[in-house]
Order: C-alpha cells, then structure tokens, then sequence
C-alpha cells in the first residue's frame, strides 16, 4: 500500500501529460497534492510534515532559480541577436548540405545557447525557405535538439547534478561518451528524413556529413574534459557550423567578411565571457544551504544576464524586447520551479530512494537496464532536460547504485536518455507540427525518428552492458 502511495504522484504526472488533459503547471500541482500522503507516511519520526515541506520548498526554490535564471538570460541573448526568417530573405535550394547546417548544427548551435526549443524553431525557419514543409520538415528541424544535456548553457544538466549531490562538470563528461555515440547515429537519420522529403543525398556528401558528426562528437568529449561543460554545446556545433558555412558562402570581398563577423561576434564574446568567468576561482558566491552548491557571481545565469542585458542595449527597441524575452519566460519558469519543487520533496523524504530499492528487488539483475526506458519515458513526458531530471534523477541515481553502478554514470545515463527524448516530446513536438504545417503530425514525425530513438536505448544498453561486465 505505501509502495503504491509512493509512486501515485509520479504516475499521475505521466497519466496527466500523456493524456493531454494537463499541461506541466497543472499537472505537476497534481503530483505534488498527490505526494503529501506519501510524504506524511514515509517522514522518519519526529520529523514534521509543515516544517519539511517549508524547508524543501526554501531549497527547491534556490535551486531552481539558477535554470530559470540561464532560461530567462538565453531568451533575451536571443532577442537580442537573432531574427528568425526575416522577411525578405531570398529562398534557398534545399540541397542535403543546406539541410544538415540548418539542422544538425545550425539549429543544435541556437538551441546551446538558448534553450526552450529555439533551435527547432531557427531550423524549421531555415528549412521553410527551401520550400519543405510537412512531416519530414518537423522531423528535420526536432534534430536541431541533438545537444539538450547542454541547451542553454546546461541548466538541465546543473540541476541533475545538484540534486543528487555530484559536480556538474562530472555529470556532464558522462553524459557526453553515450551522447557522442548517438551524434554518430544522427546523420543516417537526416538521410533518411532527406529521402522522405524527395531528397537524395550522395555517398560523397554522406561521408562529408560523417566526418563533421565525428568532429562534433570529438569537439563534445574534449571541452567536457578540458573546459567548462557549459561552452561544449557552443563550441561542438560552433566549429563544424563556421567551416560549412564557409563551404556554403563564402564572403566575397570586406563589406562581407564584416558582416559575417558581426554576425559572429555576440557568440563569441559570450563564449569568452562564459569562459573568463569560470577562471575566476573563489569567486563570491551565496550559498544559504550546505548540502547545496553555491551560487556564485560568476554562475552562468549571472554572466548570461550581464552579456545579454549589455548586448539588447545596443538594438532599437530594448524595452519592449526584454518585455517580450520575460513574457515568452514566464510559464516555461514557473513549470520548472513546480518540476524542481516535486523532485525534492520525493527525494528529501526518501520516496525516491524506496521506489528505486522496490524496482532493484523486483527485477534484481536486470533493473538497471530500465534506466534508458525510464529516462526516455520521462524526457518525452516533461518535455524539458530541467523536468526530466527534476522528476526522475534522484530515482533513477538510487536505481543505478542498487545495481552497482557508479552515481557519475547512473546520472549521466539518465540525463543522456532523458534529455534525448525531451528533443522530441510530447509538446515540442506538437509545437513543431504546428509550425511545419501540411502532413506534420507527431505520429507520422515519431515515425521517421524510430531510428534515432532506438538508438538513444541502444547505446543506453550497452552502455550499461559493457559497466555491468567490467570486473569490481
């Protein structure tokens, strides 16, 4: 009966998003109704039920404030320094070079530093210029969301560490060896959306596309072993992005090269920026909870508010685009607070350790190869990294210890598995469709993407199969 009472709020969740009768604010209001029984239940005595929900509700907050924070500051970064399809650009030939910089970096690249499904978004606009529309389109432009563990600066990933008391720069590296392996799997996927779309692609341009795979993929290990995580998406798509582009178009005499330079520049005085900051050790910080990670001056949010702030100032109409950067802010925050909110009361009261101790019991060897399905399950439901990992990591960590795995790579799976299938969930992909027009409908997008969602299980089983193998 209490096992049953401890996994009601989750499951409601799901049954609420998969439905479609709720959308994340309302859904999650009814999860966390739904854990008080729970909670109630499982407190160890002597522990009240006020004065737990009161402190859990102070960290929760804290916590969520640094990824809204990186939310709020992409936006604005972005309405600073993009304009999605303005009018007047002349149409473009969907040739499968065009197509893949649109998609796999072109739109991955938007969506590092901006978050919120803004790199579907800019590829779909690309995409519509080359005059393709419907199923394929959607399909192409949700691929763009290749490098979510580190969208908009990784507040995902920050937040999946933070909960379960890991460094974010680990929890990244070990998302990044299974998330270069799926980079790997992604450019037959685009050949295959191109093929649905009427588009060949010939064997010299499929090997050209594998190499800038294998770039990216390399580009994504090293900065996650050698800079901060938060710059790997940026750099990882950013360098493939300038090279076919530069195949592409190359500018042709000054007035063009400063125009490709200034187009250039916000993006790299963020990325040093990003990096100045991080080389700051001892920075001041605000750190109200021991457990907890600091927030310090130099935090990403901080330095993303700054840059982004400095930069709207320089463009006509600053006012009304930060208006418009907070409005378009405000829904996405307040679901991630309730996301944040639901993830610590389930863990603080030790529900999340008991239905991950039930499920090893209960499948013994093979419980940790649930761990791809159920971080698959929870990225296609919430829609967001920041959501995913707010519902499940705490479980989903105590599920990969029960097993003998390490916290680092149980994590890291999580997050891999999660945040690849929020790329194509529910609602972003319904947001797409609506977008793509003509045959786009989330049943015939899933479709074209099956491969690329067997492979995120796939490499999440071997992952866990070569683990479980080595000798302890």
């Amino acid at each position: 009966m209490l096992l049953l009472l401890q996994s009601a709020p989750l499951l409601l969740l799901l049954a609420l998003l998969l439905s479609g009768r709720a959308g994340p604010v309302p859904a999650c209001l009814a999860a966390l109704a739904a854990s008080l029984p729970a909670i109630a239940l499982t407190l160890p005595a002597g522990h009240e039920l006020a004065g737990f929900l009161g402190m859990e509700s102070l960290r929760a907050t804290f916590l969520a404030l640094q990824p809204i924070g990186v939310l709020a500051g992409g936006l604005i970064f972005h309405a600073a320094v993009t304009r999605l399809a303005p009018a007047g650009q002349a149409p473009a030939e969907a040739t499968p070079r065009r197509i893949f910089a649109a998609t796999l970096l072109g739109g991955a690249f938007v969506e590092s530093v901006t978050g919120f499904a803004v790199g579907a978004v800019f590829a779909l606009a690309q995409l519509r210029r080359m005059g393709l529309g419907g199923a394929p389109a959607a399909a192409m432009a949700l691929l763009a969301l290749v490098m979510v563990p580190w969208g908009g600066l990784g507040p995902g990933t920050a937040l999946g560490a933070a909960l379960i008391g890991l460094p974010a720069q680990q929890v990244a590296l070990a998302t990044a060896w299974p998330q270069a392996a799926w980079l790997l799997c992604l450019a037959p996927v685009l050949w295959r959306l191109c093929r649905a779309a009427g588009i060949a692609v010939p064997m010299p341009e499929r090997l050209a596309q594998l190499g800038m795979m294998a770039l990216m993929a390399a580009l994504l290990l090293a900065v996650n072993l050698f800079l901060p995580f938060e710059v790997a998406g940026i750099i990882g798509t950013g360098v493939p992005l300038l090279y076919v582009l530069w195949r592409l178009d190359p500018p042709r005499g000054p007035a063009a090269w400063r125009r490709a330079l200034a187009s250039l520049a916000p993006w790299a005085g963020l990325t040093a920026a990003l990096l100045l900051a991080r080389s700051w050790q001892g920075a001041p910080a605000v750190r109200p909870f021991a457990e907890l990670p600091a927030f310090p001056i130099t935090h990403v949010a901080v330095v993303l508010w700054v840059f982004s702030l400095l930069l709207l100032l320089l463009r006509p109409g600053a006012v009304s685009a930060f208006a418009g950067a907070m409005g378009r802010a405000r829904r996405p925050a307040l679901a991630m607070l309730l996301y944040v909110l639901l993830g610590r009361w389930l863990a603080g009261a030790g529900i999340a350790a008991s239905l991950a101790e039930a499920a090893a019991a209960a499948m013994g060897p093979a419980a940790a190869y649930a761990m791809p399905v159920l971080g698959l399950v929870s990225g296609a439901v919430t829609g967001s990294n920041v959501g995913s990992n707010a519902a499940l990591m705490p479980v989903q960590a105590a599920l990969g210890q029960a097993a003998g795995l390490p916290l680092a790579l149980a994590a890291g799976l999580h997050n891999f598995a999660g945040a690849a299938a929020a790329g194509m969930s529910f609602a972003v992909t319904a947001m797409v469709c609506s977008l793509a027009g003509g045959s786009a409908r989330p049943g015939a997008v899933w479709r074209l993407l099956l491969p690329s969602i067997l492979a995120v299980l796939l490499i999440g089983w071997a992952t866990l199969a070569i683990e479980l193998a080595l000798p302890r």
